[in-house]
């Protein structure tokens, strides 16, 4: 295996990460980086790629790794914006909650985003406009102050859209008609709230993944995974703000629930159709990269 570049080590000690980390990049990361690289050729302004993965999949670190990837050895410069990060604010959703279901009150599913916040953000980066990304604070569960926001000082080649319903496609309604857990059967007995998360996923998300060029899919080997790889995420989150705001294991059992239905929707459908997929194992591995839907290159 070829040493690490100094840009990787130096990320790997930043985000504390083990060092087995540096032959997954290399193996998998900088591979995927590449074909980025060769992606953006066939593009005439700002490539968008979508990197859609379950909840602890590792989305933010692997676009880190390839946005440092892209700029250090392809001189192409990256913007990163999460899904999570474009969030309703906490009085706009409880504001939803109370005119279509108390559900839409907690973030996550369809119908809780601000769409078109997201279309502009990205519309802005392709036409190389300077604009600020906003970021969402999960431990208050509300967006951040804008003096907060990041803005890219310059204009950017590749954007990477990260998030869990990333590039995600509605289901059939008569799929929804039976509860799929008990957050369902039990606060959503008459699937008001699953109903209306699936129409704005058949419409106003599919304006905004519509803008995607490519999709890569981080795929966990079951849902089972998913709470204990979310818990991580959790444990780190109460030791970096001292507990403050920090969901107990019973919370985060409900709240996964939230988006067991189109997570495990995703895990479905999806495979066949991203350009690359991902495998990990369950020790939060990828054991396998899969390119699909290859167009030829420059």
């Amino acid at each position: 295996m070829l040493p690490a570049p100094p840009w990787l080590q130096s990320l790997i000690t930043e985000e504390a990460l083990p060092s087995s980390f540096k032959d997954l990049a290399l193996t998998y990361l900088l591979p995927l980086s590449e074909q980025i690289s060769k992606w953006s050729e066939n593009s005439s302004t700002p490539l968008v790629v979508g990197i859609n993965g379950a909840q602890g999949t590792g989305k933010s670190t692997i676009c880190k790794v390839l946005a440092k990837s892209l700029d250090h050895t392809h001189q192409l410069r990256c913007a990163i914006i999460s899904i999570d990060d474009i969030y309703l604010t906490r009085t706009e959703r409880v504001q939803l909650g109370n005119d279509v279901h108390p559900l839409f009150e907690t973030r996550g599913v369809p119908g809780t985003h601000d769409v078109n916040m997201g279309i502009d953000l990205i519309k802005n980066l392709k036409a190389h406009k300077k604009v600020a990304l906003p970021v969402f604070d999960k431990s208050t569960d509300d967006r951040s102050p804008t003096d907060q926001w990041t803005t890219p000082e310059q204009p950017v080649d590749i954007i990477l859209f990260e998030g869990w319903c990333v590039g995600a496609i509605a289901q059939q309604e008569q799929s929804l008609i039976t509860p799929f857990n008990q957050l369902e059967k039990n606060e959503d007995p008459d699937g008001i709230w699953r109903r209306f998360a699936n129409q704005q996923l058949r419409e106003s998300y599919t304006a905004i993944f519509s803008l995607l060029d490519r999709l890569v899919m981080l795929k966990a080997p079951d849902f089972e995974c998913i709470y204990e790889w979310r818990k991580i995420q959790e444990d780190k989150l109460r030791q970096k703000k001292q507990g403050k705001g920090i969901m107990s294991a019973a919370e985060l059992a409900r709240f996964i629930m939230h988006y067991e239905r189109l997570t495990r929707w995703m895990f479905k459908e999806m495979p066949a159709r991203v350009d690359c997929l991902l495998e990990l194992n369950s020790d939060h591995v990828i054991t396998n990269a899969t390119y699909q839907n290859q167009l030829p290159t420059h």
